[in-house]
């Protein structure tokens, strides 16, 4: 009889939870723009003011309604386990020698964060930094590491709340004890150390008004003299006389140069050298312009090895001597192919990363371009590593895809031998799922791969839960790499399909262009095929499918979902960028112009962007998919505005009872960083309220 009864609750809270969702009144203030003669209405616009305590209060209603709906899942409890059960596993990363220490990354499970721990050779392990002690709630979380190049001084970085400002803590190593004052208000920067004496890192002034949602465009580039007051570092590049939105520098591993790259977007890069051997030696230009980009992956001497697409779409590697460093004296090493080329360097030797249909390919070369031989891989999928000092013969690199966890090797650059060194033992059998790639045609002819992942022996029916996620942006390839979340997906039957659509990287330049300005819409058309590919083949159907996707992607699954609302039942936007006339007034939002454009640039540009932003194509009268939007109201890099509008619009327009929830992860940011318990929270949420909405009750 009790069963009995919780099958009829169980069937009555199905139909009635959606129909009595009541949400949060979200009040419209009358503000207009004007673009080109056109006038956009924004009533959202007070949600932008992250510090108002009206934001504050909007933010905590809407996580009690969406709360308050997840809470009534029964699945979620479940989900929940499930994933805390097989992430509890021991996770190791390789490990790298720094002076007399071995160092490596180790969670024994459900740890929030990482430890990190080294061992001297013939001592005892011990824990060298512990990110699970920087805050009680796990908020707080190691954002980069840089050890001096005898070993013994140690600068990291700590992000708090998710955000990209981060403070710099430096350590004597050998003692594991603070030596100076914290340095503050570093953002976009790594750390890169000049002997024993400094280093180098990168910020901005901080803003007036909100750190967290206020522009900043002009990157700095300092040296710190170790135990001198930050007030006191050097500028070395960038301020109001040279203004760059982003600035990057490194002291090459023979600590003989300082290399500076400079950048007004995210692709195309300026390049300079400084000779750090003579005392006042200028810095020198390498490249100076922002048409390509071009980076030094290795010295010897003074030859220098820079990866770079000047003349080559998919990159090649080129040599020059830093007297005369300029484009027409670059020499070939490893020329261009048809198939896209990443560099990393370790015992000596070059190691070429190929893509090939978004899986990779590693060839082991000598510095003056011999080939050495082709590097077996366990099997098809994504290759990492394959680097470190020149000085060390055994390197470690990683494996993993869709279905296979991340597995570490050891590679012996002499004799090329490869050995198991760490595979992990997590509750997760490779062989009993299926990983494999097809191609489908978009809306234009083009040929587009997906990666399809699941569980042998589904039917073909089109009733699997299906998630389809996708990026598409930014010169970024999307590779198979392993998941836990995704594991437990599959375990349950159901289905995870990966795009790699244009706008991504995964066959160079002409992929990238393809998907940016002008071009954007490639993108989502290119996702939009990928969805009725997986119906018209019976993995799934429109009941059973979902479009996932964070950042850009976030933009991806917001355009798609209103410009085609009958897809699919469920739609997953996380820290998206949805409101695409205002996105480059934010942090450093403006450098993304070179993928998107702006509203500012000119009438086409305005009337592109309008005709796809996700906020602006929200209409009355149209049934949209259930919707979750994710975001945390730390995230400094797409600021939540993007998300509390998009969501707005929604929930004031939705026709049908799909619940159009927002889901604001409070003290978190864009994503990195982020405790293991907020990971397993999220993902729980994400999959219960996707099965929920599919129909699905019970898990298999």
């Amino acid at each position: 009889m009790k069963k009995h009864l919780f099958t009829l609750l169980t069937a009555a809270i199905a139909m009635n939870l959606n129909a009595q969702l009541k949400y949060p009144e979200t009040k419209k203030i009358k503000h207009t723009d004007e673009y080109f003669g056109a006038k956009i209405e924004d009533p959202y616009r007070w949600l932008e003011d992250d510090l108002s305590a009206e934001t504050k209060s909007w933010v905590d209603a809407e996580n009690k309604v969406t709360f308050g709906y997840l809470d009534q899942i029964p699945l979620r409890d479940q989900l929940k386990k499930q994933l805390t059960e097989i992430w509890n596993y021991e996770k190791i990363s390789a490990p790298f020698k720094e002076g007399k220490f071995t160092y490596f990354y180790k969670n024994n499970g459900l740890q929030q964060h990482y430890v990190i721990y080294r061992q001297a050779e013939g001592g005892k392990e011990e824990v060298f930094l512990d990110p699970n002690k920087f805050s009680k709630d796990g908020s707080t979380s190691l954002a980069g590491m840089s050890f001096s190049k005898d070993g013994s001084l140690c600068a990291y970085q700590i992000s708090e709340g998710g955000s990209d400002w981060t403070k710099i803590i430096v350590l004597d190593a050998i003692q594991n004890k603070i030596i100076e004052d914290t340095l503050v208000n570093v953002k976009f920067s790594g750390v890169s150390w000049k002997g024993n004496e400094g280093f180098y890192y990168s910020s901005y002034d901080k803003p007036e008004g909100s750190e967290l949602s206020t522009m900043t465009d002009q990157h700095k580039f300092f040296y710190h003299k170790l135990k001198s007051s930050q007030k006191n570092d050097e500028l070395v590049f960038g301020g109001e006389k040279l203004q760059r939105r982003y600035i990057s520098g490194g002291v090459t591993e023979d600590q003989k140069f300082l290399v500076i790259s400079t950048a007004v977007s995210t692709s195309g890069n300026e390049l300079y050298i400084q000779d750090l051997t003579k005392k006042g030696a200028p810095i020198i230009t390498i490249l100076d312009n922002f048409d390509t980009s071009t980076s030094l992956v290795d010295n010897v001497g003074d030859e220098l090895y820079l990866l770079t697409n000047f003349n080559a779409p998919n990159n090649r590697l080129v040599k020059v001597n830093v007297k005369n460093p300029k484009p027409e004296n670059w020499v070939d090493v490893i020329p261009e192919t048809e198939d896209v080329l990443n560099i990393s360097t370790a015992g000596g030797y070059i190691f070429a990363h190929y893509m090939i249909d978004a899986l990779d390919v590693v060839q082991q070369y000598k510095h003056d371009g011999k080939k050495v031989r082709d590097i077996k891989l366990p099997g098809n999928g994504s290759a990492g590593g394959f680097s470190g000092k020149k000085e060390e013969k055994k390197i470690y690199y990683s494996f993993s895809n869709y279905v296979m966890p991340g597995t570490t090797y050891d590679f012996d650059v002499e004799s090329g031998k490869s050995n198991l060194y760490k595979k992990p033992a997590i509750k997760f059998i490779p062989e009993n799922y299926e990983s494999k790639q097809v191609f489908y045609t978009s809306a234009d002819g083009t040929k587009v791969p997906m990666m399809i992942s699941y569980k042998k022996g589904i039917k073909l029916d089109g009733k699997n839960p299906t998630i389809l996620y996708g990026y598409g942006g930014f010169n970024i390839s999307l590779t198979p790499s392993f998941s836990v979340a995704n594991a437990i997906w599959m375990e349950n039957g159901g289905i995870y399909a990966v795009a790699n659509l244009r706008g991504g990287g995964e066959y160079g330049k002409k992929w990238h262009d393809g998907g940016r300005q002008l071009n954007k819409l490639n993108v989502f058309n290119d996702f939009i095929a990928a969805a009725e590919f997986l119906k018209k083949e019976k993995y799934t159907s429109t009941d059973y499918l979902a479009l996932s996707g964070g950042s850009n992607g976030g933009l991806l699954v917001g355009a798609t979902m209103t410009m085609r609302p009958d897809l699919v039942k469920v739609a997953l936007p996380a820290v998206g960028v949805l409101d695409m006339l205002r996105y480059h007034t934010f942090t450093a939002g403006a450098g993304w112009a070179y993928d998107y454009g702006t509203a500012n640039d000119n009438k086409e540009m305005f009337d592109y962007l309008k005709a796809y932003s996700p906020v602006h194509n929200v209409k009355e009268g149209i049934c949209y998919p259930a919707t979750m939007v994710t975001t945390g109201d730390h995230d400094d890099r797409v600021v939540p505005a993007h998300s509390y509008k998009f969501a707005s619009e929604l929930q004031a327009k939705q026709k049908c009872d799909n619940p159009v929830l927002i889901r604001i992860e409070t003290k978190a940011g864009h994503g990195a960083g982020r405790s293991t318990e907020v990971i397993i929270n999220e993902a729980a949420d994400k999959y219960a309220f996707t099965l929920w909405n599919m129909g699905v009750k019970t898990l298999k």
